[in-house]
């Protein structure tokens, strides 16, 4: 189980919105400045919002800022990574392949591979729309640490 720290934002009934305190690798890393990463965090500004079920705690007892410990398995992060990042990838390289093979104008193969790519961003985004209320692949509250 990953495991993160957050404050409570808001509380519904059957679950709970926390914004998480996101934690830079920045400071412990060679590359410093010169890395997108820290220049997107940076860039960002601001916290993420995630909706948080109770799985087996009680969120009776829980008020705007408190900080809680949320989790998610690590092969849902990982699978979801994957989705996310490699099949688009792979789709680009393989629409880019095909164009390839039906015609020799670079014209047809950038067609081809920006199909591939935006064809792995749409099955990306179905399945994450289709997973959108699946308990399984949803983050949940594993302990309250404090109270506002």
């Amino acid at each position: 189980m990953i495991k993160e720290t957050g404050r409570v934002i808001a509380l519904e009934t059957d679950g709970l919105w926390v914004e998480t305190i996101q934690r830079s690798a920045c400071h412990s890393c060679a590359l410093q400045k010169g890395c997108g990463q820290g220049v997107l965090a940076r860039f960002a500004g601001k916290p993420a919002a995630i909706r948080v079920l109770p799985g087996d705690c009680d969120i009776r007892n829980l008020h705007p800022d408190d900080q809680v410990v949320i989790g998610i398995p690590e092969d849902v992060l990982v699978r979801g990574t994957l989705l996310i990042y490699l099949l688009p990838l792979v789709l680009l390289v393989a629409g880019a392949a095909l164009a390839a093979s039906v015609s020799s104008s670079d014209i047809m193969v950038a067609c081809g591979a920006a199909l591939g790519l935006f064809g792995g961003g749409l099955i990306a985004r179905l399945h994450s729309m289709v997973n959108k209320n699946n308990s399984r692949v949803q983050p949940i509250l594993l302990e309250q640490l404090s109270h506002s």
